[in-house]
């Protein structure tokens, strides 16, 4: 797992939750060191800076991060300051209330996620919710999108780089006959391959059916299916394949035209940049001739600016 690149910490956690209630002493906050502090601490700094801020003043850091900060930047430094599994437990959950239900929210978290991280964040949910993840799924979405997320947040999958390349072909044959051979399609079939195959496989199929019907399986997904199941099906897809490429085209989106999507903007910068933010930094340069930060720059502005920016480190 990719770290942050970021300078080296001399301050150990106890002197950053001094500095941390300095900074929201007397009036107004001073929030670029709060910014400054946090947003160049890692997963376990940041719990142990917590933990050292409750020792101290006898008070939840989240909480008075809560009652300081506002707006985006409140969203993104409180979501920061959870580790990967906490942060995906709470984002799923959010998109699967009703008054703040965003599906593709859940889709996209649910489904970029590998089958251990979805094993560990699982117990996170039922831990934090006492609810199982799966129930709320079932409550929320509907249809064929329901089923491949139960599943596909259910099955184990196997996580290694090994193919059969009889099963890549058989897969295949089955996707083609389930889809473009078929008046109208199978969904059951795209299911059953698409939640119980490795990445590693499903990016294989993708190869093999190129080669044998010259079609990509996202085109046949685009013809074949629609709404949030095409949508989780691609997210599974290009996941397998090349998931910074996919994050980078998420980032895009959430930027492109009038507004920004600031939900989508922060989910993706403040839960990959722990994992493979500068694969998406790369290949967002490579597709859209611009590179993250400036895009970021120039759709935001203000204390939120600079938290992301900090996130994203270095410009290039």
């Amino acid at each position: 797992m990719a770290t942050l690149s970021v300078p080296p910490v001399l301050s150990s956690p106890r002197d950053d939750a001094m500095q941390l209630f300095r900074a929201f002493k007397g009036m107004g906050t001073d929030t670029s060191a709060v910014i400054n502090i946090l947003a160049h601490r890692d997963a376990a700094q940041r719990s142990l800076i917590q933990h050292e801020y409750r020792t101290l003043y006898s008070e939840d850091l989240f909480k008075r991060l809560s009652s300081e900060l506002t707006g985006n930047l409140e969203t993104a430094v409180l979501f920061w300051m959870h580790d990967l599994p906490g942060r995906d437990a709470i984002m799923v959950r959010q998109a699967l209330m009703m008054n703040t239900m965003n599906l593709e929210a859940a889709t996209e978290v649910i489904c970029s996620r590998t089958p251990s991280q979805i094993q560990v964040f699982k117990q996170h949910y039922h831990a934090k919710f006492g609810i199982h993840v799966e129930r709320d799924i079932e409550s929320c979405a509907s249809g064929d999108h329901k089923k491949l997320l139960l599943a596909y947040a259910s099955i184990p999958r196997y996580e290694g780089r090994e193919v059969d390349r009889e099963m890549v072909v058989k897969d295949a044959k089955a996707l083609y006959k389930a889809g473009e051979k078929k008046w109208g399609t199978d969904e059951k079939t795209f299911i059953h391959i698409f939640s119980e195959r490795s990445a590693a496989h499903l990016a294989a199929v993708d190869s093999a059916y190129h080669d044998m019907y010259g079609n990509s399986l996202k085109k046949v997904i685009k013809k074949e299916t629609s709404g949030h199941f095409e949508h989780a099906l691609k997210t599974i897809l290009l996941c397998s394949e090349n998931p910074a490429n996919y994050f980078a085209k998420v980032l895009h989106k959430a930027m492109k035209g009038m507004g920004t999507n600031d939900t989508a903007l922060i989910r993706v910068i403040v839960t990959r940049t722990e994992i493979d933010m500068h694969y998406i930094k790369a290949e967002y340069l490579k597709k859209y001739k611009k590179t993250l930060n400036d895009a970021v720059h120039t759709e935001t502005s203000g204390h939120y600016r600079a938290f992301l920016l900090a996130l994203l480190g270095p410009n290039h």
